[in-house]
């Protein structure tokens, strides 16, 4: 059985590479999570988990990540993604992640409506929103992408 994380920060980044796959690395790295393998999670949120701004995570850890992540190959193309985080006053609360061909601001927009529907749908109450989000302007390969990162 694998520990309930205990902390969580959003992190948001974009990239330009000789491929998609470069891209998104650079995306990775500019997010600040580039050295992690991130092991993909779904949108829970656990109980007391506190957000920081900021915390380390040791390079090469298996980090458990909730993110949206979009690639493109076409010049001109602008691309975001959001990750926005829900507390609720007492109990788990739920991340979402969106990505999409729009700026920041619809992004970001777009996944606090997101939040407030998954609150909505389990009948809780919402507490508070925190969002992040990034928008790029694809030269040739371009990536962005979008976390929540869990830690322990």
């Amino acid at each position: 059985m694998l520990p309930t994380p205990k902390i969580v920060k959003l992190a948001a980044g974009a990239g330009e590479g000789g491929t998609k796959l470069t891209a998104f690395d650079k995306a990775l790295l500019t997010a600040g999570i580039g050295n992690l393998n991130l092991i993909k999670v779904s949108s829970i949120l656990p109980p007391a988990c506190e957000y920081r701004e900021e915390f380390e995570v040791p390079p090469g850890s298996l980090t458990p990540t909730a993110y949206g992540a979009l690639m493109s190959d076409r010049p001109g193309e602008l691309i975001a993604a959001a990750v926005g985080l829900g507390f609720s006053h007492d109990d788990y609360g739920v991340i979402m992640e969106f990505t999409g061909y729009c700026d920041r601001d619809e992004a970001a927009a777009r996944v606090k409506a997101m939040v407030e529907e998954g609150f909505a749908v389990r009948g809780k109450e919402l507490k508070q929103v925190i969002v992040r989000a990034v928008d790029h302007r694809v030269e040739r390969f371009g990536a962005v992408v979008a976390a929540a990162v869990l830690w322990y």
